[in-house]
C-alpha cells in the first residue's frame, strides 16, 4: 500500500496541502520540466492527493522538488486537480507557514524555485507571510467577447502568474451570497473566452477568471472573485490574481508605487499588496497574507479501492 504524508493549512480560507513525503520521482531536470512531468505522466497521483474522496476541488497541492539554485530554500511545484499552476500566491503562504510548522525554518527571508521563475517569500511570524511575485503584466486592454444570456463583457487580460481575464463592471454583484451566480457567471466568460479563441500570447488557456466589486471591509479598496482552472472559487484575495489586478491599475495610473492595496476575497479574507515598477510596463507584486495548519495526515493509497486515483468526472 502507498502512503504520501501531507500537512493542510489554509490561506484567508483557501486550502493548500504541502506533499511531504511520497511524491513521484521527477527527475533532477529543470522545475519547469519536472512540472511537465508530473502533469503528464502522474496526473493519477495528483488527482489521487486532490480530488474526493481525499480531497474537493478547491485545493491546491505544494510538492516540494530539490532546488537546482544553491540560493534557493526548496523547489516546488503547485498543481490543483485540473492541472499545474505556474504559480500560487495563497500557497506560497501556506507552504512558509507549514515549514515553519514542521521546524524546517524559521521567521526570515527565503527564495523558492517555481517552474515559472524564482520569487521571494518573507516569513514574519508563524503565520504572515509576504511573498514578491514574479514580474507581472497587462497584456491587452478591454478585450469584448459575448456571453450567453449576459450580452457584451469587457475585461482585460494579465499575467500575475496565472493567466487571468479581469471584469471590473460584473452584472452579477460580487457578493458572497451570489456564489452560485457567480460561478455560473464566471464559467460562462471562460466558455466564452475559449469558444472566441481568446487566448494568452503563447496560445494557452485564459483560466483564471477575476471579478470586482465593492468591499464590505472598510479598509479594502476592492472585493473580488476569482473562478480558478479547476471550476472551483477562490477562498482568499488570490495572490497571482492581485497581482494581475495591481498590473492593470499600474499601467492604467491609477495606483501609485509603493502604496497598499488591500484587497478582500469573496469571503471576506485580507491580502495587503503593493508593487514595484520593474523593466517597461511590468510590475513586481509584494503580496502578504495569513495562514494557519490545519491537519496532518497519511494518505493511503489502496489498489483494490476503486476511487484509489480519486473521483474525476
Amino acid at each position: 500500500m502507498k502512503l504520501t504524508k501531507v500537512v493542510d493549512s489554509h490561506t484567508g480560507g483557501e486550502p493548500t496541502r504541502v506533499i511531504i513525503e511520497g511524491g513521484p520521482d521527477l527527475g533532477s531536470g529543470p522545475i519547469s520540466e519536472q512540472a511537465r512531468l508530473l502533469e503528464t505522466e502522474h496526473n493519477e497521483f495528483c488527482r489521487s492527493v486532490l480530488c474526493e474522496p481525499r480531497g474537493y476541488d478547491a485545493i491546491v497541492g505544494a510538492l516540494l522538488v530539490a532546488p537546482l539554485k544553491k540560493n534557493c530554500l526548496t523547489g516546488v511545484i503547485f498543481f490543483n486537480t485540473s492541472h499545474n499552476l505556474g504559480m500560487c500566491g495563497h500557497a506560497t503562504v501556506g507552504l512558509l507557514v507549514t515549514l515553519y510548522y514542521l521546524g524546517k525554518i524559521s521567521v526570515g527571508s527565503y527564495k523558492i524555485e517555481t517552474p515559472v521563475g524564482i520569487i521571494s517569500a518573507q516569513l514574519h511570524d508563524p503565520n504572515t507571510v509576504s511573498v514578491i511575485n514574479v514580474e507581472s503584466y497587462r497584456y491587452k486592454k478591454g478585450v469584448s467577447i459575448h456571453v450567453e444570456q449576459f450580452g457584451e463583457i469587457i475585461g482585460d487580460i494579465a499575467w500575475g502568474g496565472n493567466w487571468f481575464f479581469l471584469v471590473n463592471n460584473s452584472p452579477v454583484s460580487v457578493q458572497f451570497e451570489n456564489i452560485k451566480k457567480l460561478i455560473s457567471f464566471t464559467s460562462s466568460i471562460k466558455r466564452s473566452l475559449e469558444q472566441q479563441h481568446v487566448t494568452a500570447p503563447d496560445g494557452s488557456a485564459i483560466d483564471h477568471i477575476e471579478l470586482f466589486g465593492k468591499p464590505i471591509n472598510k479598509q479594502a479598496q476592492s472585493k473580488n472573485f476569482v473562478l480558478c482552472s479547476s471550476g472551483d472559487y477562490d477562498r482568499s484575495p488570490c495572490g497571482t490574481g492581485c497581482s494581475a489586478k495591481l498590473a492593470c491599475l499600474a499601467e492604467d495610473g491609477l495606483w501609485p508605487e509603493n502604496k497598499e492595496w488591500m484587497q478582500e476575497s469573496i469571503i471576506g479574507s485580507l491580502y495587503s499588496t503593493f508593487f514595484n515598477w520593474s523593466i517597461g510596463r511590468n510590475i513586481i507584486p509584494t503580496i502578504t497574507g495569513t495562514a494557519y495548519v490545519t491537519s496532518e495526515a497519511t494518505l493511503k493509497f489502496n489498489p483494490l479501492d476503486p476511487y484509489n486515483h480519486g473521483i474525476s468526472l
